[in-house]
């Protein structure tokens, strides 16, 4: 049955890079329950913009779950209480009438504040161009068919592809690091025999590149793993470390 609760916001308004930025009270007034998170955050914007005021600033794109857009933190928690789910997936029947809600961007120092709960994640762009990525020739391309891959390795390769770029792990992890992300896209071309030929490569390349953007190290507090909307499992970190380590060993022979 489709209730309608009234909420107060406390929303984080920053207006651009380099200025300060603040906690903003707003009243959120019959707002339904088969709304989404987004959809209540547009009707917000729509009573600012009828005000002559700034509209709060977030990301979205799909809202689908799909393209790792979306985020914010909710009331301390990435995308919200709901486990597996991204924010746009969000509905406000998981919270009651009368409820305080805080929303901030996701902190970090690779993810500086652009404006409101908009960051810039163009670091996980980076680490993906270090070697997220196979190469193949092409004019004799082989059929997709002729390369076997173990059931067993595609199924993981699969979980862990499944990872949509968020970076809800670097804003769940004390460290703000992004190992739950770098170790799914390592892991997921490291369990495919296309990925083979380049893992040494790849593995130290993204590594390195994830430490130069200022991204923390992993001390297993799993924030990463109970926030990710994906459920990526940290056992993609242990591979990736396993490939790391292989690679290093290739690298001091050479």
């Amino acid at each position: 049955m489709t209730k309608t609760i009234s909420l107060t916001l406390k929303i984080w308004r920053q207006s651009s890079p380099g200025s300060k930025g603040k906690l903003e009270m707003h009243q959120a007034s019959d707002i339904s329950s088969d709304m989404s998170f987004l959809e209540m955050l547009d009707v917000i914007n729509e009573k600012l913009t009828l005000q002559g005021q700034d509209p709060i600033a977030f990301d979205h794109d799909c809202r689908e779950g799909i393209c790792g857009m979306c985020g914010a933190v909710v009331n301390g928690r990435p995308h919200g209480p709901e486990k597996g789910t991204t924010l746009c997936q969000l509905h406000m029947r998981h919270f009651s009438d009368g409820d305080t809600i805080v929303i901030e961007p996701w902190r970090a120092k690779a993810f500086p504040v652009i404006k409101d709960l908009v960051v810039n994640r163009s670091a996980f762009d980076t680490i993906i161009q270090a070697g997220g990525f196979i190469s193949a020739n092409t004019g004799g391309a082989q059929d997709a068919n002729a390369l076997p891959v173990p059931q067993a390795n595609a199924e993981k390769a699969m979980d862990a592809a499944a990872c949509i770029g968020c970076g809800a792990c670097v804003a769940a992890c004390p460290n703000a690091a992004a190992m739950l992300f770098t170790g799914a896209k390592i892991s997921h071309l490291a369990l495919l025999p296309q990925g083979r030929p380049e893992a040494a490569k790849r593995a130290i390349e993204m590594l390195r590149t994830m430490d130069e953007l200022g991204f923390g190290n992993c001390t297993n507090e799993r924030e990463c793993e109970a926030e990710c909307p994906k459920e990526i499992s940290i056992v993609n970190i242990a591979r990736m470390n396993r490939e790391f380590l292989k690679a290093s060993f290739i690298s001091d022979e050479k």
